[in-house]
C-alpha cells in the first residue's frame, strides 16, 4: 500500500482540484480578487437555485464560484479539506435553536 489513507487521499484529490480550476480561473477570468464579480454571480446562481433547487448542478456552480473565491482571497488549494472539516466541526459544536420552518434561515446561538 501506499500508506495513505482515504482522507489524505481526497485531501490531495481537493488541492489538486483546487489548483487546476485557478489556473483555469486565472485564464479565463485574469488576476485579482474579483469580489464584486464573484459574489454578482454567486447571486445570479442562487436566483436559479431558488427557480429549480433541484437543478444540484447550480448547487455545484456556487461551490465552484466559493472555492475560486477562497482561492482569490489567500486561502492556500492544500489547506481547503483540513479548514473544510474544522468548520463542519465548530459548527457542529455550536448551539443551534429549535428547527425552524425550512423558509426561515438557522443561524447559531451568539
Amino acid at each position: 500500500t501506499s500508506g495513505r489513507s482515504s482522507g489524505d487521499t481526497m485531501s490531495l484529490w481537493l488541492t489538486e482540484f483546487v489548483i487546476r480550476g485557478g489556473e483555469w480561473s486565472r485564464r479565463t477570468f485574469g488576476e485579482g480578487r474579483r469580489t464584486v464579480g464573484i459574489c454578482r454571480h454567486i447571486e445570479k446562481e442562487l436566483a436559479e437555485i431558488q427557480a429549480d433547487p433541484d437543478d444540484t448542478r447550480e448547487w455545484i456552480d456556487v461551490l465552484l464560484l466559493a472555492i475560486d473565491g477562497y482561492r482569490r482571497h489567500g486561502g492556500k488549494p492544500e489547506q481547503l479539506a483540513a479548514m473544510l472539516q474544522w468548520k463542519q466541526d465548530h459548527n457542529m459544536q455550536r448551539e443551534w435553536p429549535p428547527i425552524q420552518p425550512e423558509d426561515l434561515p438557522v443561524e447559531h446561538r451568539r
